[in-house]
């Protein structure tokens, strides 16, 4: 997280310098920032492909033979030529006229800007979906200018932050200096563990997936990680197919699936709108549906939305006057059930509100449940979304359910599980997505998949001990590393304590890092033991349809909730564990130590009056 907050601090450092340096808009000098961001994570992924094209390389005449397009079409990466190669433009010399350089088209190049639009024309020639999406306008700025963001774009956090970055970089972008789009039609960025959750739960595999609402490829990208881990090709194994309403987010969804060496066919503009058309003409026939919608939209066209179809349990409700749907949730969670064909799977986020929402949305909401394709509800907390403080539902649908579980859904409240990133941000650990997606397997009835990851806690921690003993030793090993710390930068000489706690300060944090895995595991083992499911209060619940499918069991169906999706109401309330506190003892220490606080106060407050009379003041 450091590496990202210091990356976002220098790039915007550089977008003030282009804001100085030209006389463009917001709009139109983010893009030429995020193309500079994107031949800087294309290179580096270029080079980590390129290592592992070189491990196995046949030789010729004692030197490895030279690598070429086709080895990185082969390993669906993106191949740089020479020239479009980040470390290339950030040597060039100072002067650019003096070098005699060419264009691919074979004209001489004045300045950096012509070799970087030079740069981004080779790249459009290695993808087809590329073609016209990468800015060239570099010429609008100074060569002084291009090298200085080059320069601070030359930066190691781009190698380790991963995932999809230039989703990210293009949000903090939006909401520092474009927040006229940053929430135009409650548009805002997916975090990544939202997405990662949604990729886990479907575990796409084959076929098409469709993101109706695809901003910046996000989804396109967990997938393609997920297929390519199960030791597939993603490009062969799936189709990608998107629709994005603002076509400045399509341009970023196609470079960031071609950077992760990801083919798709994106529609945008007035075509990519989904409320009023099927571009794809995918209803039906998705293996996968993936988005995050925006939120709560408001004066759709109520009459072009029923010509689009897609409907299959009705329009929500309708401003008679205007003839305009006042909130869109229900149209896109119709249309994700929808495009899915009889055996599909969809994933999307969508509004907390929505889950538990009246009127028409009530009506459709019943009409859905009662299909029996809803299999898991999610609720999220705040401070999910990088600019968003409001908290969030995560939906998933399975038409081909097994049996077992055909006639139940899944609720999960994971309001109070998550990690504190910062004062703003929270996100779940690789280790808590595991967890979450392992209350998803017992409720399958996929145990060998817990067993898994139980052996991989196991593996992870040494089968030495017990989850529970893994705390108790990791927890005596922070103590003891922090006395043991204390006491050294007592003993340091002058000037070298601030070095000595640095140290120290690591090796507590390696420890903690170990220990934080063992607290997951202990949570995930103490709630399901070696691999049976039950119903934990606060925190998950398998709950009936109807009551008819519930018959003699115990507990509430969804019918009896009135329709409602609200993990909450099915979940109840965690049991309050006693801490063995006594309250009245410990209220009587907190005034005591209230008293004392105020006496320091006080103290000090007569101190620093005397100094400043003192001073004349």
């Amino acid at each position: 997280m450091i590496n990202i907050r210091k990356l976002e601090n220098e790039l915007w450092e550089a977008a003030d310098a282009l804001r100085a340096g030209s006389k463009l808009t917001s709009n139109q000098y983010c893009m030429p920032v995020l193309g500079l961001i994107f031949l800087r994570y294309a290179y580096s992924r270029f080079k980590l492909v390129e290592a592992e094209i070189l491990k196995d390389r046949p030789m010729r005449n004692g030197r490895a033979m030279p690598v070429e397009a086709s080895d990185f079409k082969a390993k669906s990466a993106l191949y740089l030529p020479v020239e479009a190669q980040y470390d290339y433009l950030l040597n060039l010399p100072e002067d650019i006229k003096g070098a005699a350089l060419t264009s691919k088209d074979g004209q001489v190049m004045t300045s950096l800007g012509e070799v970087v639009n030079n740069a981004m024309a080779l790249i459009e020639d290695q993808s087809a979906q590329l073609t016209g999406i990468l800015p060239k306008n570099y010429t609008d700025f100074s060569d002084e200018l291009l090298a200085e963001i080059l320069r601070i774009f030359n930066n190691s956090a781009l190698d380790e932050v991963g995932g999809d970055i230039i989703g990210r970089i293009y949000e903090y972008f939006l909401n520092k200096f474009a927040k006229n789009i940053a929430s135009d039609d409650g548009v805002f960025f997916t975090p990544k563990s939202l997405v990662k959750m949604i990729v886990n739960v479907l575990e796409p595999t084959h076929g098409t997936l469709f993101d109706p609402a695809c901003g910046s490829g996000g989804m396109f990208i967990q997938s393609g990680d997920f297929v390519n881990a199960q030791g597939m090709n993603a490009n062969s194994a799936m189709t990608f197919y998107g629709q994005e309403k603002v076509e400045y987010n399509a341009q970023l969804c196609l470079m960031n699936m071609a950077v992760h060496g990801l083919t798709g066919v994106i529609k945008s503009g007035d075509e990519g709108n989904s409320f009023y058309n099927d571009a794809h003409q995918l209803d039906g026939r998705c293996d996968y549906i993936m988005a995050n919608p925006p939120f709560n939209v408001d004066k759709v066209k109520s009459e072009s939305t029923l010509a689009a179809g897609r409907l299959p349990f009705g329009m929500p409700g309708i401003n008679n006057k205007n003839k305009e749907i006042s909130n869109a949730n229900y149209l896109w969670i119709s249309y994700f059930y929808s495009y899915l064909n009889d055996t599909g799977r969809a994933g999307f986020v969508m509004a907390s509100s929505a889950t538990d929402s009246q009127g028409k949305d009530k009506d459709i909401r019943e009409s859905l449940v009662k299909t029996g394709a809803v299999d898991v509800m999610v609720s999220v907390g705040n401070n999910f979304f990088y600019t968003k403080s409001l908290p969030c539902s995560l939906w998933f649908f399975d038409k081909a359910k097994s049996e077992a579980i055909k006639d139940k859904v899944l609720f999960i409240d994971a309001r109070n599980y998550y990690t504190v990133v910062d004062r703003t941000l929270n996100e779940w650990t690789e280790w808590q997505l595991k967890n979450l997606n392992a209350i998803v397997w017992l409720y399958r009835g996929e145990v060998e998949k817990y067993i898994e990851l139980l052996n991989e806690y196991r593996q992870t921690l040494g089968e030495d001990k017990t989850f529970a003993e893994h705390i108790a030793s990791l927890s005596e090993q922070v103590k003891a590393i922090e006395a043991e710390g204390k006491q050294a930068v007592a003993d340091a000489g002058r000037g070298k304590g601030k070095k000595v706690q640095q140290e120290y300060d690591e090796k507590v944090e390696a420890v903690k890092e170990i220990l934080t895995i063992a607290q997951e595991a202990q949570w995930l083992y103490e709630k399901f033991g070696d691999g049976e499911y039950v119903d934990v209060p606060g925190l998950c619940k398998i709950a009936y349809i109807t009551n008819e499918a519930k018959g003699d069991s115990e507990g509430v169906s969804i019918e009896d909730k009135g329709w409602s999706l609200t993990p909450g109401a099915y979940v109840g309330v965690a049991p309050v564990e006693d801490d063995g506190v006594n309250f009245e003892e410990r209220m009587a220490e907190i005034h005591e130590e209230l008293l004392v606080l105020q006496q320091e106060s006080n103290v000090l407050m007569e101190t620093i009056s005397k100094n400043m009379k003192e001073m004349g003041l």
